[in-house]
C-alpha cells in the first residue's frame, strides 16, 4: 500500500512523458516475446547439429541472427526512452523539491542541518529516478521469466513444480537480505546527512577555523563522523556479501538438483533429450527470477524510503511551509504598524507586546542592546517568522492576507552579514532584477560607493567574487548588498547593521546615500553606532522586548537616560 501511494505521488513527474512511456512499454513487451522464443530456437540448433541436419541448422542460425539484431535494436530504443524518462523525472523531482525547500519556514531551516536538504535534493531524488528505470527493467525480466515458466509447464509438470519450489526458496532468502539492508540503509542515510552538513559548515567556516587555529578539533570531529559513516557502510556491505554468498550457494545446490532431476527423468524415459536441452537453456534465465524479485523488492524498499524522505519535505507537517494570503498589491505605499506583537524563539520571549506605527517615506531607527528584538522586528515584517500573537499591517492590511510578492517584492533587507553568491558582480545584481540595465547597475553601485572599486578590477562588473564574497572585504560585501537592494527599488528598505563593517569614510558615504533616499522610501535602520542614526525622523529604543522610549535623537537624549548613556559612551570612544 505504501508503495502504491508513493507511486501515485510520483506519477506526476512522469505525466509529461506518456508517449515515451508507451514506446518504452512496447519495446519491453517485444523484448519479453523474444526472450521466450530464443531458448526454443537455440535448442533446435543443438538438435540439428547432433543429427547433422546442416541446411536446417543454417536456416535456424540465420533466424537467430536476425532475431538478435532485432533484439539489439529494441534494446537501443529501450535504453534511449529509459534515459529520457530518467532525465525528465529526475529533473522535475529536483526542481519541485528545490522549490519546496525555498518555501520552508525559517524555523524549520533552523531546526535542521543543511545536510538534510542537500542529501534529499541530490541522493534521494536520484534514487527515486533510478527506481523508475529499475522497476521497468526488473518487471520486464520477471514477466519474461513468467513466460518461460508457462513454457516449462507445458514441457514437463515435474520440472515446473521443482522450479517453482526453488524460486520461492531463493525469493525468501533474498527477502531476508533486503529487509536487513533496508534497516541499515536508513541509518546510513542519516549518518550521511550529518557528514554532508558538517562538511558544508567546514567549507563555509574555513577561514574562521584557520583563524581560530581549530583545524585539529574540526579534523577530529570530521574523522569521527566519516569513520562512523564508513563503519555503517562496511556493516551493510558485510551483510550483503554474506547474504549473497548464501543465495549463490542455494542457486548452485538447486542447479545441481535440477540436473539430477533431468538425469532421473531421462533415465526413466519421461523426458526427451530435446526437451531437456530446452529446459537447460530456460533454467539459465529462470534462476534469475528469484533474484529479480528480490532486487525488485530491494528497490521498492529504497524507493519507499527515498519517497518518504522527499515527500516529508514536500507534504508533511514535519517540514511546514511559509503561508501567505492571496491579496496582491503591485506597489505598496510603505505604511506599516505593529499591534501588540509578541514573539518567542525556542520558548524565550523576544518581543513582549510591542506597538508602533511607521508612515510611508519615514526614516525610523531601532536601537537597543543585543537581544532586545530589533532584528526580530525586521524578520516579522518580512514574514520570515510568524508572530505568536498580535497583528502586523502594511498599508492598513493584515500581512497574513497579502501574497508573497506583495510582501517580499516591496521590502528589501540589508543584513549585517549579507550572503554574496559565487557569481560575478553583475550576476549578483541581476539575481534581484533580470532585466537590469547597465545604467541602473552602475547607478546603484555609485550610490553604494562601490563603483570606483569595481572600475579598478580587471574584469570590472564581470569579476567573479567567490563563494560568500570571499574576494571582497567586509565593507565591500555590505556595499554590494546595498547596491543589490537599490537595484530592487522597493518601497520599504531595512538596514540591519548594514554599516557595521564599514570604515568611517565609507560609512559617511553610505549615510549620504541613505540621506538621498529619504522621503522617497520607507527606511528602517538598526544600528549599534548611534551616531549613524541621529538624523532619523524617529528612533525607537528597545529594551528586553519592549519599546522603552521613542522620539528624535534630541528628544531621547532629554527623556531617556539609558539612551543618553549609550550615546555618551560611544562619543567618548
Amino acid at each position: 500500500m505504501e508503495f502504491l501511494n508513493n507511486i501515485k505521488k510520483s506519477w506526476k513527474y512522469l505525466e509529461g512523458n506518456k508517449n515515451k512511456l508507451i514506446k518504452y512499454f512496447i519495446c519491453n513487451v517485444l523484448t519479453i516475446v523474444v526472450s521466450i522464443i530464443v531458448p526454443l530456437i537455440y535448442a533446435k540448433t543443438i538438435i540439428y547439429l547432433t543429427n547433422n541436419e546442416l541446411i536446417q541448422l543454417l536456416l535456424t542460425v540465420l533466424l537467430i541472427f536476425f532475431i538478435e539484431i532485432f533484439r539489439n535494436i529494441l534494446s537501443y530504443f529501450w535504453h534511449v526512452y529509459s534515459m529520457i524518462i530518467y532525465r525528465e523525472s529526475f529533473t522535475q523531482i529536483q526542481i519541485d523539491l528545490g522549490r519546496n525547500i525555498l518555501k520552508l519556514t525559517n524555523s524549520t531551516i533552523d531546526k535542521n542541518s543543511s545536510g538534510v536538504f542537500i542529501q534529499r535534493l541530490t541522493n534521494d531524488t536520484s534514487q527515486i529516478a533510478d527506481v523508475f528505470s529499475a522497476l521497468n527493467s526488473f518487471l520486464s525480466e520477471i514477466l519474461s521469466d513468467i513466460g518461460i515458466f508457462v513454457a516449462v509447464f507445458f514441457l514437463n509438470k515435474i520440472v515446473f513444480i521443482y522450479l517453482i519450489f526453488s524460486t520461492i526458496v531463493l525469493y525468501f532468502v533474498n527477502s531476508y537480505r533486503v529487509k536487513i539492508l533496508n534497516e541499515n540503509d536508513k541509518v546510513t542515510r542519516e549518518k550521511q546527512e550529518k557528514v554532508t552538513g558538517f562538511v558544508g559548515e567546514l567549507v563555509r567556516g574555513l577561514r574562521d577555523i584557520k583563524m581560530l587555529n581549530a583545524e585539529k578539533s574540526f579534523m577530529v570531529e570530521l574523522s569521527n563522523k566519516i569513520t562512523d559513516l564508513n563503519k555503517q557502510r562496511y556493516k551493510m556491505q558485510k551483510v550483503n556479501s554474506g547474504c549473497n554468498m548464501l543465495i549463490n550457494s542455494c542457486r548452485d545446490i538447486f542447479d545441481l538438483l535440477l540436473y539430477l532431476l533431468l538425469i532421473c527423468l531421462l533415465y526413466k524415459a519421461k523426458l526427451s533429450i530435446s526437451v531437456a536441452l530446452i529446459i537447460v537453456n530456460y533454467s539459465k534465465g529462470l534462476d534469475s527470477i528469484a533474484l529479480s524479485l528480490g532486487r525488485l523488492l530491494e528497490y521498492v524498499k529504497y524507493y519507499n524510503l527515498s519517497s518518504k524522505r522527499i515527500f516529508d519535505i514536500l507534504n508533511s507537517e514535519e517540514f511546514p511551509k511559509e503561508s501567505f494570503g492571496s491579496l496582491s498589491i503591485e506597489k505598496v505605499n510603505g505604511d506599516f504598524e505593529f499591534k501588540n506583537v509578541k514573539f518567542s524563539y525556542h520558548d524565550k520571549a523576544v518581543l513582549k507586546g510591542i506597538n508602533f506605527k511607521v508612515k510611508a517615506n519615514e526614516t525610523v531607527a531601532f536601537v537597543g542592546k543585543s537581544g532586545a528584538g530589533k532584528t526580530t522586528i525586521f524578520n516579522l515584517l518580512c514574514k520570515m517568522y510568524e508572530p505568536n500573537s498580535g497583528k502586523i499591517t502594511i498599508d492598513g492590511i493584515d500581512i497574513t492576507k497579502l501574497d508573497r510578492e506583495t510582501i517580499r517584492g516591496n521590502i528589501t533587507i540589508i543584513s549585517q552579514d549579507p550572503y554574496i553568491f559565487n557569481l560575478s558582480i553583475k550576476e549578483n545584481l541581476k539575481l534581484v532584477k533580470n532585466d537590469l540595465t547597465d545604467d541602473e547597475m552602475i547607478e546603484a553601485c555609485r550610490l553604494a560607493c562601490l563603483d570606483e572599486y569595481i572600475e579598478s578590477l580587471p574584469e570590472k562588473y564581470d569579476t567573479i567574487i567567490g563563494e560568500g564574497g570571499v574576494n571582497l572585504s567586509g565593507g565591500q560585501k555590505q556595499r554590494l548588498a546595498i547596491a543589490r537592494a537599490l537595484v530592487q527599488k522597493t518601497e520599504i528598505i531595512l538596514f540591519d547593521e548594514a554599516t557595521s563593517a564599514l570604515d568611517n569614510e565609507t560609512q559617511n558615504k553610505i549615510q549620504k546615500a541613505i540621506e538621498n533616499m529619504k522621503s522617497e522610501y520607507t527606511i528602517l535602520i538598526i544600528a549599534h553606532r548611534l551616531s549613524t542614526i541621529v538624523g532619523a525622523d524617529r528612533i525607537l529604543f528597545l529594551n528586553e522586548g519592549k519599546i522603552e522610549a521613542e522620539g528624535t535623537h534630541r528628544e531621547l537624549i532629554k527623556k531617556c537616560p539609558t539612551y543618553k548613556k549609550l550615546y555618551e559612551t560611544e562619543i567618548k570612544k
